[in-house]
């Protein structure tokens, strides 16, 4: 796991505490520094401060996304700003804690996201490419495709429709998404699901997902 802040003596701590918890934690203060380190070297997660010396951390998180780096992020910021928080989203953050926060729940969001990291290897349970109908995800690349065109798509956005193909065929309700692709998050909007079918409604289509009335959405399969 990478730590990426500037505060040198809240790093150390943190850093202990994860090494205690069984994580192999390696430190850096600045955001050049960490877009190097990513470079350099695979990671299961990156936390990452967003006040960074260099490049900050929405900077970093830019380039890597752009670089088609998929580390799962987590991001602490004493920022609580909701324009702060949807912009690191934006830019591919995973999550989003604001500082100070609960040393307890940083541990359980990461579990989430570790929990979430597609596997890559052969023999594994997740395949790397699913398709329903035209539309093709591939975990491995972290590309999509509708009818042979590829299609732009955010991180969340990207969990959001890899979770609704390998469920093809199947209406999903909104329970489900909040839990497995949103985290049940409680600071999130109670419409945020709705809020990104409609951005996956925008690029893929709007023929891509249909409402099922007081049930949940399901993929077209065309």
């Amino acid at each position: 796991m990478l730590l990426v802040d500037d505060e040198v003596r809240f790093a150390a701590a943190l850093a202990r505490g994860l090494s205690a918890d069984g994580a192999h934690v390696q430190v850096v203060h600045d955001g050049i520094a960490g877009l190097a380190a990513c470079a350099e070297g695979s990671y299961d997660a990156l936390v990452l401060d967003l006040m960074l010396p260099g490049l900050s951390g929405y900077e970093v998180l830019k380039r890597l996304r752009a670089r088609q780096d998929w580390t799962p992020v987590l991001v602490l910021s004493a920022k609580d700003g909701e324009w702060d928080l949807a912009d690191a989203l934006d830019l591919g953050a995973d999550d989003y804690l604001v500082k100070p926060f609960s040393y307890v729940v940083l541990l359980a969001r990461l579990r989430v996201l570790l929990r979430r990291r597609v596997p890559l290897t052969p023999g594994t349970t997740t395949p790397q490419t699913v398709a329903c109908g035209s539309i093709v995800v591939d975990n491995d690349r972290h590309l999509v495709t509708r009818a042979g065109v590829v299609v732009d798509l955010t991180p969340r956005e990207f969990r959001l429709l890899a979770h609704l193909v390998r469920r093809c065929g199947h209406v999903v309700s909104k329970l489900e998404l909040l839990e497995e692709v949103f985290d049940a998050d409680p600071d999130s909007h109670p419409n945020v699901v709705e809020v990104y079918v409609g951005y996956l409604r925008r690029k893929l289509g709007r023929d891509a997902v249909i409402t099922v009335r007081g049930e949940g959405y399901r993929l077209t399969e065309t």
